[in-house]
Formats: C-alpha cells, structure tokens, sequence
C-alpha cells in the first residue's frame, strides 16, 4: 500500500485543482480517476463509499476521498487523500479572500459582484430542485422540508431543526411506511414555537467562538454542501451579527467559482473576519468532524447501509437539509434580486442549469461580466 501513497496523493492534488462544479461532479471525476483509469476500486466499491459519505455528517465529496484513501492506502492514505483534496481549494479561496479583502470596496468588483449575487441565488435553487425532484413523491419527507424551511425563516435554530427532522421521520419509518400523520404534520409545523430562540444580540469577534460555528456546521451537515450557508447564516449573519448578508453572498459565490469543496467557504468567512488565523481555524473546524466519522464508520460500511432505523432517520435530517436550503434561498435572493437586471440574470442562469446543464463557474463568469458591463455603461 506505500507505493501507492505519492500517486494518491498527486491524484487528489490534481483533483483539488479541478473539481470545479461542486459534489456531483467530484464524485464523477473520483470515479473516473481510481475505478476506471487506476482500478484501485471496483464499481460497488466506489458506490458502497459513495452511500456512507452521504449517510455521514460533513462534507460528502471530502468524506469520499477520504474513504478512497482509507481504502487505497490504509490510515496513512486516510490522512493523506484528505488533506490533499481539501488544500488546493484553501489555498485558492485564501487568494480570492485577500483580494476581496484588499479590494472590494472598488466599483469595478462592486460591479462585478452585483451581476455574481443573482447566479449564486440560481445556482441554490438548482440545488435544492435537484435534490428535490427524485423525491418528490415523499410526502412525509416534503412535510418535513416544508415545515422545517418556515421553522428556520421563524428563527429556529438548523441544528436543533436537522434533530428534530431526522428524530420524527426515524420514529415515523419505524412505525410505519405510510403518509405523514395529521397529528405529525401538525407536531412540525408546531416547531417553531417550541424550538424557537431568541435572537442573540451581537458580539465581539473571537476566534474560539468562531471556530465552534464551523465545528458545529461540520458535524451537522447531513444532505448538501449547502446546508453549510444556513448555519453560516444563522450564527455568522443573525445571531453574532460578524457577517453582513452581501458578504455572506459573496462567500458563496467564492465557494462555487473555485474547485474542491463547496465547504472551503469556511475559509473565505474566517479570513474576512479575522485574517489568515481566523481562515486556519474556521477550515480546520469544518473538517476535522469529517476526518473523525469517517475513522469511526470506515470499518462499518456495511453495517451502516442495511440498518433501516438509521436510513430513517437520515432521510429526516436530509428533508430538513432541503427545508434549510429553500429558507437561505429565500433570504439571499432578497439582496441579491433587487432590479429587472438582476431578475433577467438569476432567470436565465436558472434555465441553463436546469435545462442546459451548463457548470455554475461558467455562469458566474457571465454574472460577473454583465456586471462589469453595467457599471461601465453606467459609468
């Protein structure tokens, strides 16, 4: 297994610079990289890996390399497959960080980012649909989303909602395999009431505080990437008050123009806030949960997919994930729609996703080219 550790860790280098186009298209290129060019894993291999990393909280494109080196090269492959898929789109976001630090108050990158704002918004109600449409028959699980997206607009904490939602739907599947009972629908959509928080008056920036915001994200988020921007969200913008809702926008944009994980917004949020400590801190928070799961699951893949209790309770948190990104959605599209222009740009970029399957850094390109243009007519 050594003499496979320098090639794995060249590949993930490789595939850290150019995974561009979030999770989906990550697993693809992992696919193509070690089944079918290098043959270190077979093709129920590959999609046994693929099932745990998204039945396990945390970053699921970081928890497939992860596995893959686990498998490839024991612990040492473990350690080595992760940190070199996750350091290339850190060092990239640092760049990107600094020059929006140095310069984002310039009308040039204003322009810019007026014309990013609407894809990104597109790019979150691409995501959400795609997640939703396979499902779209679960009634149970659309209750939850539902319920859970007005639960999060209310106030309610995400994780204290991606609890709840996973803890119902897993009783429920338990009990039976039918349509979601009045008497629970009418549980979720109490939720708010019962779950809800006060919200926190701001507070000085600290760094221990900020490295337990992306802990947390880390060890919660179940379903999509994107269930990293509602706790971003609701701590950073909401709560703590340290992140203005432009700012939040753009560190998404960040995240889906650069390749790697979606979750490398971490690095963007700490650097904005606190310079390269902060940037350190809040990367190393958002994925250490994932190097630690992964250690406990990695001996237990098989175990973890035949339990139907557990998938019960993962398909709950996953409807909640849905609701969290329907509620951010709705939020960030309200700075971020806010003229025709702006409209035009999140319509069209939305049907070239859909429809056109064109990758979301292309379309952020054309944002921030429109953009520009504006300002310059403008101008």
């Amino acid at each position: 297994m050594k003499d496979r550790l320098v090639p794995l860790a060249l590949a993930f280098l490789k595939l850290g610079f150019t995974a561009f186009g979030g999770p989906v298209a990550a697993y693809a290129m992992m696919r193509e990289e070690f089944v079918i060019r290098r043959k270190w894993l077979s093709e129920d291999g590959f999609f046994d890996f693929l099932g745990v990393a998204n039945l396990v909280p945390g970053p699921n494109a970081t928890e497939l390399a992860i596995l893959i080196g686990n498998h490839v090269a024991g612990w040492r492959g473990f350690i080595v497959a992760g940190i070199c898929y996750i350091f290339p789109a850190m060092l990239t976001v640092l760049g990107l960080a600094w020059i929006y630090v140095q310069f984002g108050t310039l009308p040039a990158l204003e322009g810019v980012l007026f014309g990013i704002k609407p894809v990104v918004v597109a790019i979150l109600l691409a995501g959400t649909w795609g997640i939703l449409k396979p499902r779209i028959r679960n009634f149970a699980g659309l209750a939850i989303a539902f319920a859970a997206g007005l639960a999060y607009l209310a106030g309610v904490s995400p994780f204290l909602l991606l609890v709840a939602g996973g803890l119902i739907l897993g009783i429920y599947r338990f009990i039976q395999q039918s349509t979601l009972p009045p008497t629970l629908t009418l549980l979720l959509f109490a939720l708010p009431v019962w779950l809800a928080e006060p919200t926190a008056q701001p507070v000085p920036f600290s760094l221990g505080r900020l490295f337990w915001v992306f802990l947390k994200a880390g060890a919660m988020m179940l379903g999509s990437g994107y269930v990293l921007l509602a706790f971003i969200h609701d701590d950073l913008v909401v709560r703590l008050g340290w992140l203005t809702e432009a700012e939040m926008i753009d560190a998404i944009a960040v995240g889906q123009v650069t390749p790697g994980p979606l979750s490398s917004t971490a690095t963007f949020v700490g650097y904005v806030m606190g310079g390269l400590p902060a940037a350190v801190l809040a990367s190393l928070a958002m994925f250490i949960p994932s190097f630690i799961f992964i250690g406990i699951v990695a001996r237990l893949v098989e175990k973890i997919r035949a339990n139907k209790h557990y998938e019960g309770v993962i398909e709950g948190v996953n409807f909640t994930a849905l609701g969290l990104m329907a509620g951010v959605t709705w939020e960030i599209s309200t700075t971020a729609i806010v003229d025709p222009i702006t409209g035009g740009i999140a319509a069209l970029s939305l049907l070239l996703l859909l429809v056109a399957r064109l990758s979301s850094p292309w379309l952020i390109l054309g944002g921030a080219v429109i953009g520009l243009a504006k300002m310059l007519l403008a101008g």
